[in-house]
This record gives structure tokens, C-alpha cells and sequence, in this order.
């Protein structure tokens, strides 16, 4: 079987991962479902694009005829678009759930908006999604403007592209919005083998082995914990017996988690390294 692995980053990379870590439009006039809020004013507009993931439903030319090039995938490959950046760091997109990982700058004034410089790692992949990525790459930067509304108290998002097309685009709460607060960066270093472990109610379930790592200034790394057993889940995290692993996550508090649940939700950031075991 085929793996992909991003192996062995130096203690140093891994530093500047933690420090950089977190990870992806409307129209005028976009046709709509169910309870149909007003736009929003322009000024929520930057706020709302980064609290959300889009993901797109439709792709559609300027008479409103599906353009099926950009959704031919789906629901195996779905493009999804995400929004960061402040007064401090630059406004970028994310642009998901293609071959390679790209990104984009982008700028807002009003409803209108622009994205630029879009760019990627090199990595080939089959054909069909190959095709999809080439299209997405050479779609995006003819965005000219926005409009978000609300339907059923979700927001959707419409992106009119200067040659008549647009895209409508569903959103998704970043975990962020779903937790109600930044997420805090952790390191741990996942064992090779599960091991039973009793919980609550849970019987005879399997556990990950799990300690935690933590990089000085200088980017040495150093154990922080004993192994113990991990109860729950990492969400985006699919452990291969045999191989250990040290995962960037970020660990968000629930506000009201079940008396017989943990206070925090576990979420991959990165696979920092993998190795086989012995």
C-alpha cells in the first residue's frame, strides 16, 4: 500500500511549526433555499469568511448553467476555501482538497475582492484531479466580489468571477467558531501499539500510548510526560499499528462536555515525524 509520510522534520522545523500553527463567497443575486436573510454588511464580510470553511455545492456560468468541470468529483473531492489573516499578517486562502496544497493572497474592499499570486506544492496525481486543480488554479484569481447571506442561520457564500461565472459555496465552522476559542498547540509523540485500557462505561477497548513532547528555544525536543493511555480520539488522526508518530495538535475546551466525557477535543494539526518501529 502507498503511503504518504512527511519524515523526520529537524526539532528546529518543528518549533517553527508550533509557532506558525493554526489546517481551507457569495454573489449578487445567488439563488437561495429555505430562510434567506439579507446580505451582510461589507465590514462583517472578512470576519465571517475566516470564521468558516466553504465548501463548494455548484459552480454555475453567467445563466445560471451548472459548470460541472469544478464539481466532476465530488463527493470523493470537494474544493474547499479558507480565510486568514489580521492587521498584523498577511490575508491568505487556503485552497483544499485538491492535489497539492495551495494558497493565495487575497483583498477585501466592500463586497469586492481580489486573490492573487496563487501557488503550490508539485506533486502529480491522477489525471481527473490533476484536471480539477488546473481549472481551480486558473478560476480563482478572476474573483471580483462576494456576497454572503444567511440561510437557515448558516451562512453561504457566493464568489462572482469577472467572466460572468460564479461559484455557491456552503459553510462549515472552523473549530475555532466550533469550540468558541483558539486552540492550543500540543505535542505528542503516539506509540506503535495500543494497549486495552478501561474507561467509564468502555470495556476492553484499545488505547493509544501517548506522551508529551515539548521543543525548547532552541528547538531541542525533550519528553514532557510519562506513556499513558490516550482515551478518545484525535480527530484526523488514523493510527497504523507498527509505526509511532509525533503529532502537532490542537486541543480545544469544551464548554459542556458529557459528565463522563473529556473537557477537550483533540484535533491533527500535522504529522511531524514517522518512524517504523523495531
Amino acid at each position: 500500500m502507498q503511503r504518504w509520510k512527511l519524515m523526520s522534520l529537524s526539532a528546529a522545523a518543528a518549533m517553527a511549526l508550533a509557532a506558525c500553527s493554526s489546517t481551507p463567497s457569495s454573489t449578487p443575486a445567488a439563488p437561495a433555499t429555505g430562510n434567506t436573510a439579507p446580505a451582510m454588511n461589507a465590514s462583517a464580510n472578512d470576519k465571517t469568511l475566516q470564521a468558516y470553511h466553504w465548501d463548494l455545492e455548484r459552480a454555475e456560468d453567467q445563466s445560471g448553467r451548472a459548470l460541472p468541470a469544478f464539481t466532476a468529483l465530488a463527493p470523493k473531492k470537494v474544493l474547499r476555501l479558507g480565510f486568514s489573516g489580521d492587521a498584523k499578517t498577511a490575508h491568505r486562502v487556503s485552497i483544499g482538497n485538491l492535489c497539492n496544497v495551495m494558497g493565495a493572497g487575497y483583498q477585501l474592499d466592500g463586497d469586492k475582492i481580489s486573490i492573487t499570486n496563487p501557488i503550490g506544492t508539485m506533486m502529480a496525481c491522477e489525471p481527473p484531479l490533476m484536471q480539477l486543480e488546473q481549472a481551480v488554479s486558473a478560476q480563482i484569481t478572476r474573483a471580483e466580489s462576494l456576497r454572503i447571506t444567511q440561510d437557515n442561520n448558516a451562512p453561504r457564500l457566493t464568489l462572482q468571477f469577472n467572466d460572468g461565472s460564479r461559484w455557491l459555496l456552503k459553510s462549515v465552522p472552523t473549530n475555532e467558531t466550533k469550540y468558541g476559542g483558539a486552540g492550543e498547540t500540543m505535542f505528542y509523540e503516539v506509540g506503535p501499539q495500543t494497549k486495552p485500557c478501561n474507561h467509564g462505561v468502555a470495556k476492553g477497548v484499545q488505547c493509544l500510548q501517548v506522551r508529551e513532547l515539548r521543543y525548547d528555544s532552541n528547538g531541542r525536543k525533550t519528553v514532557a510526560g510519562d506513556w499513558q493511555h490516550f482515551y478518545g480520539n484525535i480527530e484526523g488522526y488514523q493510527h497504523e499499528p507498527g509505526y509511532s508518530n509525533v503529532l502537532r495538535v490542537k486541543r480545544y475546551t469544551i464548554a459542556n462536555p458529557p459528565a463522563d466525557a473529556s473537557r477537550y477535543a483533540y484535533v491533527l494539526d500535522m504529522t511531524v515525524e514517522t518512524a517504523k518501529a523495531p
